[in-house]
């Protein structure tokens, strides 16, 4: 006979996907338990996805405000006001910060909603704020990352900021040195220079945006060079110091780099540690072991960031939906990450999906690459878009369809879609290149970047 402390599902971690699914299972029916200690909803609502758009939303108005003279003459002297994006941050997308309205959702489903740690403690067996609960049917986990912080002397002994408290920010500083030139990095970067911000990127490898082609970091750098930026690549710091006044870095070379704040965007850790696995008989280490069923071992399923295939909220909504599927016994596809695509929403936005040119080559035996400028469109030519901006897409000639594609330009996250639906669909090169391509727009210079395969 069921109590109050038995549940057939038990969701721990209710970013989007864990909310999801919670809500879901229990619009069917189900007995739903679903903890988390923060905010429902996860980071991207609060911390993430949405209040950073809104503020590269607001940093790229300003740009192109700008840019009227060149096109349509003088509207008068441009003067940024973070306060407006402050404001619209804290009260149309978060409500200050309070997750009312998403825990209001999930119980009105139907599921019972606890803020609290949750943790498994054996099969069948989940324990939050000293309760603990039996589970009949599932657990899930979903317990998400949280911002890596390195371990650099003095890094600690000063207020560092990370992503969760730069979306709070009430006033922006004079200047910023950020801590990473991921996409996290670049973003608030780009965000905090056009805000009037002197800013200065400091990243170790060699290249912005490392996870995307090379062509990407080299013409990022080149627009952040007009906004302002300062781009220190392949520099490791050595060492911090600072007080509430100002921060300086001390770099590998010798020279420092002094600012008033510092944020630290240099990735995410992954938050598995102490959250019952071994109570289950698995081992985690960089990432929790699932199959194609989002299934870690009989009774335990595993979705989002912790899954370790991409730390994105539409990575969680998928690997929800797949989760969900199986917990209720319905049929659907396995998980396919083939086709997975990425966005980082700098201007220019820059967007992949699948394989990069040297994924493909250590895979693939043979590779044959096209590409061309964005600005050679029409469409480019026409807006006056920076010159900078390309679409490159990569095919298994052997195969003779695409595994692979990277968009920079305006609107590149939209163009993508485009990319993913033939990567996944492993629709032939020649179906591609016979296909209608609208003109004039940004998307057509896929059709010039098909006709440029090539191998080498």
């Amino acid at each position: 006979m069921a109590t109050d402390t038995t549940f057939d599902v038990a969701v721990i971690g209710l970013g989007p996907g864990g909310e999801h699914l919670a809500g879901e299972l229990a619009t069917r029916g189900l007995r739903v338990l679903a903890l988390d200690e923060r905010l429902v909803g996860g980071e991207c609502p609060y911390y993430g996805c949405i209040p950073s758009k809104m503020m590269l939303r607001a940093a790229d108005s300003l740009s192109e405000a700008r840019r009227t003279a060149e096109l349509a003459g003088s509207v008068g002297e441009i003067e940024p006001d973070w306060s407006l994006v402050a404001r619209r941050i804290r009260d149309e997308a978060t409500d200050d910060w309070d997750d009312q309205v998403a825990v209001d959702r999930l119980t009105g489903k139907g599921a019972t909603v606890i803020k609290a740690r949750g943790r498994i403690e054996g099969p069948g067996r989940v324990s939050a704020d000293g309760v603990t609960y039996d589970i009949e049917r599932a657990i899930v986990l979903n317990t998400g990352t949280a911002p890596a912080v390195p371990p650099i002397e003095g890094l600690t002994d000063v207020p560092y900021w990370t992503n969760r408290d730069f979306m709070r920010l009430e006033r922006l500083p004079s200047s910023l040195i950020v801590l990473g030139g991921g996409a996290i990095g670049c973003e608030m970067a780009q965000v905090a220079a056009r805000f009037g911000t002197t800013t200065t990127i400091v990243e170790g490898s060699p290249r912005l945006s490392g996870r995307d082609e090379p062509e990407v970091s080299d013409q990022l750098a080149q627009v952040f060079a007009e906004d302002g930026i300062d781009v220190r690549l392949g520099a490791a710091v050595q060492s911090v110091r600072g007080d509430d006044e100002s921060v300086t870095v001390t770099l590998d070379d010798g020279t420092e780099v002094t600012a008033e704040r510092i944020l630290v965007a240099t990735g995410r850790s992954l938050n598995i540690a102490d959250i019952g696995l071994d109570a289950v008989g698995v081992t985690a280490e960089r990432s929790v072991p699932v199959d194609e069923r989002c299934r870690v071992t009989d009774g335990v399923w595993a979705i989002g960031d912790i899954t370790g295939h991409g730390q994105f909220t539409h990575v969680s909504m998928y690997e929800a939906a797949i989760a969900l599927r199986d917990i209720a016994g319905e049929d659907g596809p396995p998980a396919d990450y083939r086709a997975l695509p990425h966005v980082t929403f700098t201007e220019p936005e820059v967007a992949g999906v699948g394989m990069t040119e040297a994924d493909a080559r250590k895979a693939l035996s043979r590779v044959a690459v096209g590409s061309t400028p964005v600005p050679e469109t029409t469409r480019g030519w026409i807006d006056e878009f920076a010159n900078q901006g390309f679409i490159k897409v990569v095919s298994d000639a052997e195969r003779g369809v695409l595994v692979g594609a990277t968009v920079m330009g305006p609107h590149a996250g939209e163009v993508i879609g485009w990319l993913a639906v033939a990567v996944h669909g492993e629709v032939p090169v020649d179906k591609l290149r016979a296909m209608i391509y609208a003109y004039p727009t940004i998307h057509r210079g896929i059709e010039v970047a098909l006709g440029n395969l090539a191998e080498d």
